[in-house]
């Protein structure tokens, strides 16, 4: 008989206890920043919208993974910022410092000894320094310019030495400056798609004119054209879109019809009115937009008003292009 492993396996309970233990003093330790906010936040602010070159965002271990990804958010939302390894800086990357950078120090000691070395080579390139500490009275933060200063939150760690709720309160005070400078420079959604261009996120951010169908693919019908007419020019475009819009004899747009409105005309038993103008048959308010708009707005208003078309129509009203809801599944993937 093979001898059967005793059940050593740790209780569920127990795991799930310290994970909530784990989350809830990070969950406290940034609460607490928020209290502990006061004007010397307000001045780096002001340094991060007055620095004409870059954010260097350095750090050594954790706290350099944090100051990554800090850098990249910076990036992404309007201020131009590169991460920098402290020990590569003194081995001939200082060459990414200028004077009209910004350091932004990131170390929960400050007496990281890799960045005090590098303060001395800061100061004489020209560049301010902001930092992010755990202690006030540091090298770090007495050689800084401006002082975030985290306080001294217990690690979660069971042994007390991981960095954990340190490197939260790191993340979540980066933020936090990046999101009010970025609220300050005006950055807008138009700016986000800018840097957004891949990804779900970057094709929700297209712009209409780069989904719609248009050209060949635009369904036109000329008002009081015969239903029947209609239905087969809809369906002889190329890509058979789920609507055709109806222009008057100027080009602008005065209704809709939709593959929706022929299955509710079916239902209602009235097929008299496919020899009847599409007028009759047809949505005299169409939803529009314009071609410059965001799909994501375009999103939003399709799931609004519970619809699958949109006209999109240029300043004078004309239709130029059709948005179908079918057209949009890829951009949300």
């Amino acid at each position: 008989m093979v001898p059967t492993e005793p059940d050593t396996k740790p209780d569920t309970e127990v795991r799930l206890a310290l994970a909530r233990e784990v989350l809830d003093l990070e969950a406290d330790a940034i609460r607490g920043l928020a209290t502990r906010l006061d004007a010397a936040f307000g001045d780096a602010v002001d340094e991060l919208l007055a620095t004409t070159g870059m954010v260097v965002v350095t750090g050594m271990g954790k706290a350099g993974l944090v100051g990554a990804k800090i850098s990249a958010t910076l990036a992404s939302t309007g201020t131009p910022s590169l991460s920098l390894h402290p020990a590569e800086a003194v081995h001939g990357d200082l060459g990414r410092i200028r004077p009209q950078d910004l350091v932004l120090c990131l170390s929960n000691s400050g007496e990281t000894g890799e960045l005090k070395a590098l303060i001395p080579a800061i100061r004489r390139i020209g560049a301010r320094i902001v930092s992010i500490v755990g202690d006030a009275g540091s090298t770090l933060a007495r050689h800084s310019d401006v002082v975030l200063d985290i306080g001294k939150p217990p690690e979660a760690c069971p042994l007390g030495l991981a960095p954990t709720t340190t490197t939260s309160s790191m993340l979540a005070l980066g933020d936090a400056l990046a999101m009010v400078v970025q609220r300050e420079r005006g950055f807008s959604r138009e700016d986000f798609a800018r840097y957004h261009p891949a990804g779900s996120l970057g094709r929700r951010l297209m712009r209409v004119h780069e989904v719609m169908r248009a050209g060949d693919e635009l369904p036109l019908i000329a008002s009081g054209t015969p239903l029947r007419q209609a239905l087969v020019a809809m369906s002889q475009t190329k890509g058979r879109p789920g609507a055709g819009l109806v222009v008057d004899p100027d080009g602008l747009l005065v209704g809709i019809f939709t593959d929706g409105d022929l299955r509710r005309l079916l239902q209602s038993g009235g097929l008299a009115s496919l020899d009847g103008p599409i007028d009759d048959s047809m949505g005299k308010r169409p939803k529009t937009l314009s071609s410059g708009e965001l799909v994501d707005d375009a999103m939003r208003l399709l799931h609004t008003h519970r619809i699958d078309q949109l006209a999109v129509v240029d300043d004078d009203g004309r239709p130029v292009g059709l948005l179908d809801i079918q057209d949009l599944l890829d951009v949300r993937l």
